[in-house]
């Protein structure tokens, strides 16, 4: 929602905004709106005004706005658009549980309308505290224009409760009131707001305002279609993207692919966020919705690292690490040889956590390297004999460069001793990185320098 609502707003000249709509308090999550600001920073999708940032429409919290809504209440009030409600939650429970038995239609039976809260008293499921309704008339219309679908029809709304007993307004009356006195043009949502939509045009006519522009975008699938949730998919969590080692160009590209044709050069899929504002139609979203198929951001997540410079590479490797905690107030040393590193795996990384793993061995210390068991099981009886030719070979070879040490090695140790390539590199592979598979061996050695080099093949030989 919020890159669409970035796009569109970026194409117009217009301004986002970020309001927290936290009025139902049962379900409000300790740190989830710091959450919003870091992922929304984190992704490059920053808005014009928020509760951080301010402006001349806030507060931006609707908790900090329960004073804007009650006028409002008390004139729909005394229009007769709505009315107390005094049935308890265990009445309405059982009123819900006998409709499901008969299956007749939902929705509340209006037993307290025209009431006073002395004549409801006398009825059985009395609260002491009344919500607010909306009457819903017999005569509402059920047609909308989105700006994606066209004409819409949703379903005939219930008599929804627009302020609740502690009285927070629910999110039908707030986004209403503030969308309109935050001179709110356009709304984008999930569609599954389409069926109260109705609803909220509704409140608009009777308050006397014009309504905003609606466009409702289709909801995320899993695989298997169902609807993208995090008990089903991690990557329902925005910032799981972030520690698996995405980019955030990358994810925004593959985000406006999910529900938008592409735009890039020769239609091609990979396209900036700059691109998508130019080309924005709302009637190009496709309103199917979209598979959330991780596979293909792996591949733009790969493409995108690959565009990116040695230098700029191998600063977000490093700041990847220390935010994840794979390197804590790395070294000068350190940072040195990730950058010398970098150009070693780039072709090779899909992602930025795979980085560290594959040149782990360059920034630990030589005493520090573990032989993997399924590098040891690739050493044979040749082992030894390669090892000491080698560092022979390298002890007083200069310039201690990879196209230095590639021949002088291929002629000590497959042309001297006839040993072949893969038999005679593997111990050297094994002794520096302790891996099976590693980045180029030769320009590894070059990375760790001769000393490096030489003691972490001696220690692969003493353990022989």
């Amino acid at each position: 929602m919020a890159l669409f609502d970035l796009a569109w707003s970026r194409h117009t000249g217009g301004q986002f905004v970020l309001r927290i709509e936290d009025t139902d308090r049962h379900r409000l999550v300790e740190g989830s709106e710091e959450q919003i600001y870091d992922t929304l920073r984190w992704l490059g999708l920053d808005p014009e005004e928020s509760p951080e940032l301010g402006g001349v429409y806030g507060p931006y919290r609707q908790s900090e706005r329960l004073d804007t809504y009650r006028p409002h209440v008390e004139q729909l009030l005394e229009d007769g658009h709505a009315y107390h409600c005094w049935c308890s939650s265990e009445r309405l429970a059982g009123m819900r549980a006998e409709q499901q038995r008969t299956k007749s239609s939902g929705g509340y039976d209006r037993l307290c309308l025209g009431k006073s809260a002395q004549e409801r008293a006398e009825l059985p499921g009395f609260s002491e505290t009344p919500v607010v309704r909306m009457h819903i008339p017999d005569d509402v219309s059920l047609e909308f224009e989105d700006l994606i679908r066209g004409t819409v029809k949703a379903p005939r709304p219930d008599d929804q409760v627009i302020l609740k007993a502690d009285g927070f307004p629910t999110y039908h009356l707030a986004v209403v009131v503030d969308d309109h006195l935050m001179n709110i043009t356009t709304v984008v949502r999930g569609e599954e707001w389409i069926s109260s939509t109705p609803k909220h045009v509704l409140l608009y006519q009777w308050l006397g305002w014009e309504p905003p522009k609606f466009a409702h975008m289709p909801l995320l699938r899993n695989t298997d279609k169902s609807k993208i949730s995090k008990r089903k998919n991690p990557a329902a969590r925005l910032m799981w993207f972030r520690e698996r080692g995405y980019l955030p160009e990358a994810l925004r590209n593959f985000l406006q692919l999910l529900a938008y044709p592409p735009v890039g050069e020769d239609d091609s899929e990979v396209a900036s966020f700059e691109e998508f504002v130019a080309a924005f139609d709302w009637q190009k979203v496709n309103t199917t919705g979209p598979i959330f198929d991780v596979k293909k951001l792996d591949w733009l997540n790969g493409h995108y690292i690959r565009q990116l410079s040695g230098t700029e590479l191998s600063a977000r490797i490093i700041n990847f690490a220390e935010e994840s905690g794979a390197l804590t107030d790395p070294t000068d040393e350190q940072v040195a040889l990730v950058a010398r590193a970098t150009p070693l795996i780039q072709e090779r990384l899909t992602l930025l956590s795979e980085a560290l793993g594959k040149i782990n061995f360059l920034i630990r210390s030589d005493d520090d390297i573990e032989i993997a068991d399924d590098a040891r099981a690739q050493l044979n009886d040749d082992a030894p004999q390669v090892l000491d030719a080698a560092m022979a070979a390298l002890a007083e070879l200069n310039p201690f460069t990879a196209e230095a040490i590639q021949p002088r090695l291929r002629a000590v140790l497959v042309e001297g001793l006839g040993i072949k390539p893969k038999f005679a590199f593997t111990p050297l592979r094994v002794g520096i990185t302790g891996q099976r598979v590693s980045p180029p061996l030769f320009e590894s050695m070059e990375i760790l320098g001769r000393k490096s080099t030489l003691l972490r093949l001696q220690g692969l030989a003493d353990s022989l």
